[in-house]
């Protein structure tokens, strides 16, 4: 640029010289032909000065032109225009080739990309604004069974439910939804979320076909369940079947028939009545497992109201202080912040923190310096609550099972706290989760997910 400016420079000294010249004979008769000769000599250098400062204006608008069409395939010729222009012609070449390779690897990604969506095994729509869908794969047309529309009011015309259940949803919500596809029912778990692209907002849809893991997740419990039951079942049928066959064998002579009155003695009487007590006691424990079942099949809907953790855990510590004295524990409770609250059933939440309680302090019977730890939190969108002890520990191979119904790690347990626990937390749209270090602590957290109820703002106002 500096031999441009050079010239340009040149150009424009002539041009004033001649322009004095001018000047200096102007209004002279005398020299009538050098007027002519110094104003067409003016007018020559006026039109190249113009044309060579036009020239790098030419070249520059066609580089910026070819910049925002995308068009690479623009030439500039470095043969005319002298050094100057040589040089700022293999600048342009220089930075339309980058700006080529830059599109290049942008639309390699894009495909890239597209192949990616393509072939995953998940359902994705992507919507500009409200209406306009952007992207629908193939998966996404396969599991609703759907053209490739590019509107969504298109969509809401041909699947109705699946569009209400997506717009109710909330930005990061996920849910478990059932729809209609071809007459058949599909349950797809759903996640929506959002985005601004270019100041335009995108709402991204991601949804799964889960019949298959959820059939088989529901095959695994049921198993789970009749090995539980069967073995509960035999336990107790097996000596009620074993002591009627003695019971008849007594009461019976070598030929299978009824012993007369007279020949039942005091000692037959004693079997018979032992008999009979084991029978009853077996039969009572077969009801009473049977009625924890039913327990465990009816837990009522949740009433939800919104309280303070802090209250609720001063009442549980009242409720177990006597018995946390007895056994000489330590209970710190926390909750952070002091003013947290909890949209729930009270009555069941506090059913669920009595037995993990319970099950702690059954833990700490030969720690040496027994202690539990009774917690609240804030974690995102979520309220968590802990209750930890430094007791025994669970085996690890049993973590996975001390939620299915009437499993128990201890020899006189139910089974059913903790699976009632899991229940209630399912009807309360949250989790319940177990870990433990065996010999060092247990930690059981409940998840609960937040409300516009549940707040940490005081709730004095209620």
């Amino acid at each position: 640029m500096k031999s441009f400016t050079l010239n340009t420079v040149i150009r424009v000294a002539l041009l004033l010289i001649t322009m004095i010249g001018f000047a200096f004979i102007f209004g002279r008769a005398d020299l009538f032909f050098n007027h002519i000769i110094l104003g067409a000599l003016l007018i020559i250098q006026v039109y190249e000065l113009i044309r060579y400062v036009n020239r790098t204006n030419r070249e520059l608008a066609k580089f910026l032109l070819s910049i925002r069409n995308s068009d690479f395939t623009i030439s500039f010729s470095s043969q005319k225009g002298g050094r100057q222009f040589r040089e700022l012609n293999e600048a342009f070449k220089e930075i339309i080739e980058a700006y080529k390779q830059v599109k290049i690897e942008k639309e390699a990604q894009f495909e890239y990309l597209k192949l990616i969506v393509k072939h995953i095994k998940i359902g994705i729509i992507s919507i500009k604004g409200d209406e306009e869908i952007t992207l629908i794969n193939q998966p996404a047309l396969d599991m609703l069974q759907t053209g490739n529309y590019h509107y969504w009011r298109n969509l809401r015309l041909s699947h109705p439910r699946f569009v209400e259940e997506i717009e109710q949803l909330q930005e990061n919500e996920s849910k478990l939804i059932e729809v209609p596809v071809k007459g058949e029912n599909k349950r797809l778990s759903v996640h929506i979320s959002s985005a601004i692209l270019l100041k335009q907002p995108y709402r991204i849809i991601t949804f799964q076909d889960i019949e298959k893991e959820i059939n088989q997740s529901e095959i695994d419990a049921w198993h789970k369940l009749i090995r539980i039951l069967t073995h509960e079942i035999m336990n107790s049928v097996t000596p009620i079947s074993s002591l009627t066959e003695t019971m008849l064998m007594l009461l019976e002579d070598q030929e299978g028939k009824l012993r007369q009155p007279q020949a039942v003695d005091e000692d037959l009487l004693e079997d018979l009545a032992f008999s009979l007590r084991t029978i009853q006691k077996r039969s009572d424990g077969l009801l009473g497992f049977v009625e924890d079942y039913r327990k465990l099949a009816r837990i009522p809907q949740p009433q939800k109201e919104a309280f303070a953790l802090k209250e609720l855990f001063e009442a549980i510590h009242r409720l177990m202080r006597a018995e946390l004295q007895k056994q000489h524990i330590e209970l710190i409770t926390s909750v952070l912040p002091d003013d947290l609250h909890l949209n729930a059933d009270r009555k069941q939440i506090e059913q669920i923190l009595i037995n993990l309680l319970s099950n702690s302090i059954q833990a700490l019977e030969h720690a040496a310096a027994p202690q539990i730890n009774l917690s609240a939190y804030e974690d995102h969108a979520q309220i968590v609550v802990e209750v930890s002890d430094n007791g025994a520990g669970i085996e690890e191979d049993k973590l996975d099972q001390i939620f299915v119904p009437f499993f128990s790690t201890k020899e006189k347990g139910s089974g059913i706290g903790l699976s009632l626990s899991r229940n209630i937390m399912s009807l309360h749209g949250g989790t319940i989760k177990a870990s433990s270090q065996r010999g060092e602590k247990t930690i059981f957290s409940l998840y609960f997910p937040k409300t516009s109820e549940a707040v940490t703002a005081s709730l004095n106002t209620l």
